[in-house]
């Protein structure tokens, strides 16, 4: 064999390498993509979950006892809103997010409204299938808070793939990062109690 054949040989294997090699950068970066997507859906087949479980609470609740009528009609209205809200994952940017956001922040807020109410209202605490409604309610959003962890994890994972090198070279302008899910603004403090 003539050394020009043996250089092309090697060449032409260290070219098959580094083309496999690149074929299995970019499809990590799908899967890598993919997982942060399906995660996604995660987060918001918790929230349907929430705003599946308000109305029996809400009936419950009317069923129990006559308070503040416009905490009640809140929910219903802050329920309604934040179904309407769809995160679209082909085109996921931090602007759909904080739409999202702001929907199920509006939720929230009313939710610890009808919370609040209840404290004031012991004969509410004493029926069972109110508490366990409740248990659940917090349930729900120990699992949210949860699903949003795991959705920041996978799009951290993802993020970093496509932007390390040498990743950065195969994934070029194909692959966009995907945003975070990030706290409210001034959730760092402590919200204040009051009864009065």
């Amino acid at each position: 064999m003539s050394k020009g054949l043996i250089v092309a040989i090697v060449f032409g294997i260290i070219i098959m390498f580094g083309g496999f090699w690149a074929c299995n950068k970019r499809n990590s970066f799908v899967g890598l993509r993919e997982e942060a997507k399906a995660q996604w859906q995660q987060v918001e087949s918790q929230y349907q979950r929430r705003s599946d479980l308000i109305p029996n609470i809400v009936a419950t609740v009317k069923g129990e006892a006559n308070f503040e009528k416009s905490t009640l009609e809140a929910v219903v209205q802050a329920r309604a809103s934040a179904t309407q809200v769809k995160v679209n994952l082909d085109d996921m940017n931090e602007a759909s997010i904080a739409k999202y956001k702001a929907a199920q922040g509006e939720l929230s807020n009313a939710l610890g409204r009808l919370l609040m109410v209840t404290e004031n209202y012991p004969n509410l605490k004493a029926n069972a299938a109110f508490a366990d409604l409740r248990v659940e309610l917090e349930g729900c959003e120990n699992r949210i808070s949860t699903e949003r962890m795991k959705y920041n994890n996978a799009a951290k994972d993802y993020n970093k793939a496509i932007q390390m090198f040498p990743g950065s070279l195969i994934a070029g302008s194909s692959f966009q990062p995907q945003p975070y899910f990030e706290s409210e603004a001034g959730a760092e403090k402590a919200p204040k109690v009051s009864f009065e």
